[in-house]
């Protein structure tokens, strides 16, 4: 990365102002041992949920709730968000980061469980938001289920779609690497689908599912 695209990146994550709230799910996060989305990602992610109208999301990685917070600061009052994570210690702190904020425990319907299967009982075509940030052993199955859930005119948000600036280069091969790649090109060739992909954070994949 040049100097001068370095400085850019530092500048777009820089720039958000975070209030009390993030920074107190910040500290969970850390003391937890939870790789947050980055302040430019959760601006980002805020960002598109707003110009989405999105009623009905799902979230897979629910971690200590900084990506859930960011989505519902963008989604409509009416909204429900579904969100997942297999960590009990995780959930609780994104209740704590969610009571916090002043969300009403009624936007959320937080499950605790492994993401595939849950997925596995989710209504297809009937979600207009889904984002993805978990275990990369199992990143293209959630994305082919994230396919499958979301209804004609719905986004994709991938996060971590450069797996740590690994991605771009050919000769990393290691399992999340290559996992992160599949699951980029999976949604990338699917023709019901456009893409694009952001250097934010650690990179954010894009998809709309074409009406």
């Amino acid at each position: 990365m040049s100097a001068e695209k370095f400085s850019s990146w530092s500048y777009t994550e820089a720039l958000p102002l975070e209030d009390e709230v993030l920074v107190r799910a910040r500290e969970r996060a850390h003391e937890l041992g939870v790789t947050a989305v980055s302040p430019g990602t959760a601006a980002l992610i805020t960002s598109i949920a707003a110009s989405s109208g999105a009623r009905n999301a799902v979230e897979v990685g629910t971690g200590a709730g900084i990506s859930t917070l960011a989505l519902l600061r963008g989604l409509p009052q009416d909204a429900i968000l579904t969100t997942i994570d297999v960590d009990i210690e995780h959930l609780g702190a994104a209740r704590e980061t969610l009571a916090d904020a002043g969300f009403r425990a009624n936007r959320t319907r937080i499950i605790t469980g492994k993401a595939q299967d849950v997925l596995n009982r989710l209504t297809d075509n009937a979600y207009d938001l889904v984002l993805i940030d978990a275990d990369k052993a199992n990143v293209l199955t959630y994305v082919e289920h994230a396919c499958r859930l979301l209804r004609a005119g719905g986004t994709l948000l991938l996060n971590d779609a450069l797996d740590a600036d690994r991605v771009p280069q050919p000769a990393i091969r290691q399992a999340s690497t290559t996992a992160t790649r599949q699951a980029v090109r999976f949604v990338r060739d699917r023709d019901d689908f456009v893409t694009s992909t952001v250097p934010t954070g650690t990179g954010v994949l894009i998809g709309a599912k074409r009406g």
